[in-house]
């Protein structure tokens, strides 16, 4: 179960990392093109959206990996099937309806968004946007339902495949649309911007393509699992559904997690700003953190989203067929991993913020300061993401729900009071409590359903941590050295710092991982099976 796992999340890792790298390293020649006006308009329309998205999906295609994944195991085959051909057809209709939500209420969001005359954006440039990505609602759930299938039947690849494509497609179509508004047809940001929010619904059509194409290929051997289904339960569409809509309903609040967080910021930030007297900076600072900062505080969660997504189908077994061995060591390997790899990779974003910052956009020290207070929250957005899934594995879904709203009250309680007091830095702070709220929460039920041994996993996270900060003092000590020779102000000497300081990260981090025998304790077998196919 281990090698499962571990084989299953490095698909999906690989899969949603290289999605999350195309989606960071697009903003580059976007940002060149739109400016912070064009991207302060685009996290407009995107938080929003993914509002929307999260209710229209509704937390079905999860619920329904958890479900197929359930009666597989049991060798009901046909009870899977039932509601993947039921489930489509709900969510074209609730898609659609979504849809249509997000387009006609785009006009009173718009309002709420920009509060003041005295703000770049104008309410009708925020209603434009926010209708043009609002017909990716149209496919996206459809689409997110057949991944959802194939993951309960441990089959990652197509999802990781249809998410790439997906990207590629929406990418192309963004830069290129974007491109020719501004550059050959004389446009408006506000029409480039338009085209670039558009660009979510071709992408989803490119990734529904594909993932037509993988059902086609494998429809022959999931008919042959239908010959070996024991037929031994029969259940209705009234019992399959309350089933899923009980699983479904921590997913959705799973899914809402960081866009609602996202979206009191949103709401409230230009309030808060017009409040203080910097309503004509408020849109510089929201679109710096909602969306350059954010684009790369979000790639260490990567690793956590593909262990959420691969834990539902395997932690679900272990608890339906009562392996509870199984279950404590998937538990320390996922706690202790997420840890490991997402730790240093949001520190060293963190302490590079500067050198970082001027590659992916331009030298920007208010930017770049804004990006290393985000950068470690990151591992609060791992931590949420992988403990809420296994609360979903144990059937334990409730408590995903409370945790979130009481993390979600205490940011809609601190936000415009600490954004007040520390501008930018106060919506940081405001979002660091409610995620550490929700997180202990999720820790504390944990502990208690399933007897789990916190033990072994806080021993290794010191170490963890000892490791860390021994790896932070080399790179700051490095990185000062370097500031002799290279600046941060421009791209190629940026790129120089970086790369030097990450080499001497990984050979120490790595170094120590391998010297305390902390990276066998921790992967087990697969050290051993990548030193022998590399010796």
């Amino acid at each position: 179960m281990s090698s499962k796992l571990l084989r299953g999340t490095f698909i999906l890792t690989i899969g949603t990392y290289i999605s999350k790298f195309l989606g960071l390293f697009y903003v580059i020649p976007f940002a060149a093109l739109v400016g912070k006006q064009g991207a302060a308009l685009y996290s407009y329309g995107y938080v929003p959206y993914n509002i929307f998205l999260s209710i229209g999906i509704g937390g079905i295609p999860l619920a329904v990996s958890k479900f197929v994944a359930k009666y597989n195991a049991l060798g009901e085959y046909k009870v899977g099937r039932q509601l993947f051909k039921s489930g489509l057809l709900i969510m074209m209709t609730t898609g659609f309806i979504t849809f249509l939500a997000l387009y006609f209420l785009a006009p009173s969001l718009a309002g709420i968004i920009i509060p003041d005359d005295d703000l770049t954006s104008r309410p009708e440039d925020v209603v434009a946007v926010i209708r043009s990505i609002s017909f990716a609602l149209i496919v996206v759930p459809f689409m997110s339902l057949i991944r959802g299938f194939f993951q309960g039947h441990q089959s990652m690849g197509p999802s990781a495949v249809s998410q790439v494509i997906e990207q590629i497609v929406r990418i192309t179509f963004l830069l290129a649309g974007a491109y020719i508004v501004l550059k050959v047809a004389d446009g408006t940001v506000v029409d480039a911007v338009k085209i670039a929010t558009f660009a979510a619904f071709v992408g989803a059509i490119g990734s529904l393509i594909v993932l037509i194409m993988y059902f086609i290929k494998r429809k022959p051997y999931l008919d042959e699992l239908l010959e070996h289904d024991k037929g031994q339960m029969k259940i209705s569409y009234r019992e399959i559904y309350k089933e899923v809509i009980n699983y479904s309903i921590p997913f959705i609040f799973v899914g809402l997690a960081n866009p609602l967080f996202q979206l009191v910021d949103t709401l409230t930030f230009n309030q808060a700003m017009v409040q203080i007297g910097l309503a004509d900076q408020s849109e510089n600072y929201l679109a710096t953190m909602n969306f350059y900062a954010h684009k790369l505080v979000i790639i260490p969660v990567s690793l956590a989203t593909a262990f959420s997504l691969t834990l539902v189908p395997l932690i679900t077994s272990a608890f339906v067929n009562q392996h509870r061995d199984s279950l404590q060591q998937q538990l320390d390997q996922t706690f202790q991993v997420v840890m490991f790899l997402t730790l240093p990779a949001s520190l060293g974003i963190s302490i590079l913020a500067e050198p970082i910052y001027t590659v992916f956009y331009s030298h920007d020290i208010l930017g770049a300061n804004i990006l290393a207070a985000y950068a470690p929250v990151a591992i609060l957005f791992a931590l949420f993401s992988v403990s809420a899934a296994i609360l979903q594995g144990i059937n334990e879904q409730r408590f995903t729900i409370f945790s979130l709203l009481l993390g979600l009250l205490m940011k809609l309680v601190l936000n415009i009071p600490l954004i007040k007091a520390f501008e930018t830095y106060g919506a940081i702070l405001a979002t660091t409590i409610g995620y550490l709220v929700a997180i202990v929460i999720n820790f504390i039920v944990i502990k208690h359903y399933t007897q789990y041994r916190l033990k072994l996993v806080i021993r290794r996270t010191i170490l963890i941590f000892i490791f860390n900060a021994i790896m932070l003092v080399v790179v700051f000590f490095v990185y000062k050295f370097l500031h002799f020779f290279l600046s941060p102000e421009s791209i190629i000497p940026s790129v120089l710092i970086i790369l030097v300081c990450v080499i001497f990260a990984v050979v120490v981090y790595f170094y120590l991982g391998l010297k305390s025998k902390l990276i066998q304790l921790i992967l087990g077998d697969q050290v051993q099976k990548i030193k022998r196919r590399l010796s």
